[in-house]
């Protein structure tokens, strides 16, 4: 069963959508994490469920997250993409907190050719889990910011919260 709820974040109102589980910590698996006006993010669907407290534990995550308290997540998350996708994903969860890494380096991390930093990209740029998975810690070769699908003001909020970016 498909559940949802928003929550308020220094972000917008975030739009977290679950799945019933009986693993993971408070009972919802993350399925997806969407930013208002996000390319490609998430819309409440006929036949979804409300529901708050389903997702109780998470948005104690982030809001502990946002206020500089939490620097990792422990959610568990609905599997989906493709294999490609799936791996560049994982290469994005295991960037620190704090860091950064370049496309290159993801594609150098999961064994694909310099060649293939535009699919990278691409992948990191499908990524439906923002913030928890963070795709906002991948910057361009010359350190520039480059491609968020949550728009890049929010990427450099996130990366100005984690101290990788002086505060404005």
């Amino acid at each position: 069963m498909t559940v949802y709820t928003t929550i308020d974040s220094p972000l917008g109102e975030l739009l977290l959508v679950g799945e019933k589980s009986a693993t993971a910590t408070g009972g919802t698996a993350l399925a997806s994490l969407s930013l208002p006006g996000q390319k490609g993010g998430a819309t409440v669907q006929a036949g979804w469920t409300a529901d708050a407290d389903a997702f109780a534990e998470i948005a104690a995550q982030l809001t502990a997250y946002f206020a500089g308290e939490r620097t990792g997540f422990d959610i568990e998350y609905v599997t989906a993409g493709t294999d490609f996708q799936r791996r560049v994903w994982t290469a994005l969860d295991d960037i620190p907190y704090g860091k950064t890494f370049s496309y290159g380096e993801i594609a150098a991390q999961i064994g694909a050719s310099r060649a293939a930093v535009r699919a990278v990209g691409t992948a990191i740029g499908r990524n439906p889990l923002l913030v928890v998975r963070p795709c906002h810690r991948v910057l361009g070769a010359n350190g520039a910011l480059t491609g968020y699908a949550g728009g890049l003001e929010r990427k450099e909020q996130l990366l100005q919260l984690e101290g990788i970016l002086p505060a404005a």
